[in-house]
């Protein structure tokens, strides 16, 4: 009785917490019954995200602030490229590798990862106009530790995971785990090679809509059903995988 009331408790403060973080917060949100209006909702809740934000002195994701005099150029007008399956990457200036020293991304590298990650839910408002809202965190190593994620299933996931004689056949599957949107626009970034210590400069963004990530399909938990995926990272470091990490 004890665990179902914590439980209970640890469910009501996480919904009061995306109240608080979203001025945006609808208390009612109706999933599109037809995918492609679901689609659509997150192409034009992206283009408002897009339009509302914009990167910080160090690369970090900002809402822009009216009240400031500092430069807000917002994600729109940073050059974001649209790839075919809706993913968006956006190249922070003056801070990738040289190509003399960035790596290129391999299929299953292991990737050392500095990164602060939200998820939301395009949804529509009191006047009908479609929004981002009930956003939290997916992954923050920047505020959490200090140091890179290291090896995150949700790129590669370990064939000794997928093959737990225990899995259903869902779980038997990457879909389960990886974000595919994630694997195809990190590699348009290549890594650095820094030591966990260095000081973060974050390189770009990459923008998953929820039919590049988990969508509506059976994954390891149901919480990022028809979510939004915002990566705003640097890759610390990226090495090939050997073949007893497989």
């Amino acid at each position: 009785m004890k665990r179902a009331l914590l439980c209970l408790l640890m469910a009501a403060a996480f919904t009061q917490s995306c109240k608080d973080d979203d001025d945006n917060y609808s208390d009612v949100i109706v999933e599109p019954e037809l995918i492609t209006e679901q689609n659509s909702n997150d192409d034009k809740a992206i283009a408002k995200y897009m339009e509302e934000h914009y990167l910080n002195e160090q690369g970090a994701v900002t809402k822009i602030d009216s009240t400031k005099t500092i430069p807000q150029v917002k994600l729109a007008d940073l050059n974001p490229t649209t790839l075919p399956s809706g993913v968006i990457v956006i190249k922070r200036q003056g801070a990738q590798p040289s190509d003399a020293t960035g790596t290129t991304i391999g299929d299953t590298d292991i990737l050392r990862i500095m990164h602060n990650t939200t998820t939301f839910l395009s949804t529509k408002n009191d006047k009908g106009d479609i929004i981002y809202s009930s956003s939290y965190t997916f992954r923050n190593s920047i505020d959490g530790n200090g140091v890179p994620e290291v090896d995150p299933y949700y790129f590669y996931v370990k064939k000794s995971v997928l093959e737990a004689s225990t899995n259903t056949d869902e779980q038997k599957k990457r879909s389960y785990y990886e974000i595919e949107g994630f694997q195809e626009g990190i590699k348009h970034f290549k890594g650095f090679n820094f030591d966990d210590s260095e000081i973060h400069n974050l390189q770009g963004v990459i923008i998953v809509p929820s039919r590049a990530a988990y969508a509506r399909d059976a994954h390891y938990t149901s919480a990022y059903r028809n979510r939004t995926f915002i990566f705003n990272f640097q890759i610390y470091k990226n090495t090939t995988r050997p073949a007893s990490q497989e």
